[in-house]
């Protein structure tokens, strides 16, 4: 007897629209699951099948129950970007995606004068994996990236940026500028491309985490030694770069703390829970010892939505003992911490005041266009940055950038919540549900926290937003075809 025909050899994708869009009454009918079960029974065959098959409650099998669902054949019938099949392909890339994130996070040139020579390696290795993946990108899916909403907000900030330069008052600074952003959309835009398996998207959460950990322990023993290199009063990162200010130090730890969690609640292996469960306590007391009070006010809120989350039916006792832990914290915490954080009229918190207004008041003042990036501090009272993302980027690139760039931000988070409703009722809940959630109050972190530093245009939110379409894309092809993708890809299963 001939083999049966798979539900997916048909064509529900391909069938012709009505006006209007996809008839999704008919593919209700036509190829909902029961309708694939039984799609070459006779109304006999169909009935023995269902009264052999379905379980008390009149359930389909639960081979069957993971068949794809109307809102999938809907969403991948409509062009929806995270519903396409991913294919194998872009291990190259993504060796030089993991090189490049590796020279980034730990700066080896600076451990050792003998390593200065790898001061450009950065520069050289994105040159070369954008040179391996646009053909390879090609050749594989046709085109030069998949357009999520996401890389599409991407390149209209970039237009924006590239818009600001000629009217800016320092051209050449403004270029300079849009010359290191290009490097940060380049990757990002690589990353959203390769990363296409959990293995993959682990590897470069697990390389993140290292860091973070790298530079709490460094942070600590800073402290532990009275090394305060910052006025004196405050440690500076072990590692220059993005991680060379305190409070940008702050910001990355607060993002990567909700991954340490999630990582931890998704595995079953105890030694693995351990080891991100003491990831996320050092993260939390580097935090602590920078005196960063947006890290601290950060690292608050991600513990509230965390809590959230992770503990719906305990809702009210969590936010008692999360209340009660963040009043413990700061009891015993380091005399100069309370001083700081309780200080907000202090020289620091004045002239972020000032140039806080500052921006806003450019931002009204230069509305389309902005006065050029990079150029605010040729404007400023203290010849420093804005302190904050958003007027940041609203007084540097004009109103619609700041729009493009908050709505980047934002995009990412209903796709995780959606992962996060259809695994919630499960029993043994998929490592997707884990991340999703951990992804959310990263960006919800990185929000807070952004909004004390001027970083709008660094690497910490690409890096962020990269993962999150990872995962869904990722997730979304599993459900539609698991078959199709490699046996590392899904997202779909407990680990």
């Amino acid at each position: 007897m001939a083999e049966k025909p798979q539900f997916f050899d048909y064509d529900p994708l391909t069938r012709p629209r009505r006006r209007g869009g996809l008839d999704e009454e008919r593919v209700e009918r036509d190829f909902s699951p029961r309708a694939a079960y039984h799609q070459f029974d006779s109304p006999v065959q169909v009935k023995e099948k269902d009264s052999q098959n379905t379980d008390s409650s009149g359930n389909l099998p639960a081979q069957q129950r993971s068949r794809p669902l109307l809102s999938d054949l809907v969403s991948a019938s409509r062009g929806d970007e995270s519903s396409s099949i991913l294919k194998r392909g872009h291990a190259l890339s993504l060796a030089g995606v993991f090189l490049f994130t590796l020279i980034l996070f730990f700066r080896p040139y600076e451990l050792t004068p003998a390593l200065s020579w790898l001061s450009s390696s950065a520069f050289w290795i994105a040159v070369a994996t954008i040179a391996v993946f646009l053909p390879t990108q090609l050749g594989l899916e046709g085109n030069l990236t998949t357009r999520t909403r996401e890389v599409n907000l991407v390149l209209l900030l970039t237009l924006a940026v590239a818009l600001s330069i000629p009217l800016a008052l320092s051209p050449e600074a403004a270029l300079t500028g849009f010359a290191d952003y290009l490097k940060v959309v380049a990757i990002f835009v690589v990353m959203v491309n390769v990363v296409r398996t959990s293995n993959r998207l682990k590897a470069l959460l697990l390389l993140a985490l290292t860091a973070g950990c790298y530079l709490s322990l460094a942070a600590l023993n800073d402290y532990r030694l009275g090394n305060l290199a910052l006025e004196g009063r405050r440690i500076s990162g072990s590692i220059g770069g993005m991680f060379g200010n305190p409070n940008d130090l702050a910001l990355h730890l607060v993002t990567m703390t909700p991954l340490a969690v999630a990582l931890s609640l998704a595995t079953r292996s105890l030694l693995k829970k351990f080891l991100y469960a003491i990831c996320a306590a050092l993260f939390v007391m580097a935090i602590v010892v920078t005196f960063s009070r947006g890290g601290v006010l950060g690292l608050v809120v991600t513990a509230f939505v965390m809590a959230m989350k992770f503990t719906r039916r305990l809702r009210i006792l969590m936010v008692v003992v999360i209340l009660a832990l963040v009043l413990v914290g700061f009891a015993f915490s380091p005399g100069a911490f309370r001083e700081r954080f309780l200080n907000t009229s202090d020289q620091s918190a004045a002239r972020r005041t000032d140039d806080l207004k500052r921006s806003v008041y450019l931002a009204i003042r230069h509305p389309l266009l902005g006065v050029g990036m990079n150029n605010f501090v040729l404007y400023s009272n203290q010849s420093k940055a804005t302190h904050n993302a958003y007027t940041q980027v609203a007084a540097e690139i004009g109103l619609a950038g700041a729009a493009f760039y908050l709505l980047f931000l934002l995009a990412p988070l209903k796709p995780l919540r959606r992962i996060e409703r259809e695994n919630l009722n499960e029993n043994k809940k998929p490592e997707a549900y884990y991340l999703a959630i951990g992804l959310q109050v990263s960006l919800v972190g990185y929000m807070v926290s952004s909004f004390f530093a001027s970083v709008a245009f660094l690497w910490y939110a690409y890096y962020l937003v990269a993962y999150a379409i990872a995962l869904r894309r990722i997730y979304e092809s599993s459900r539609i075809c698991p078959d199709a993708l490699p046996a590392d890809a899904a997202l779909g299963s407990t680990p």
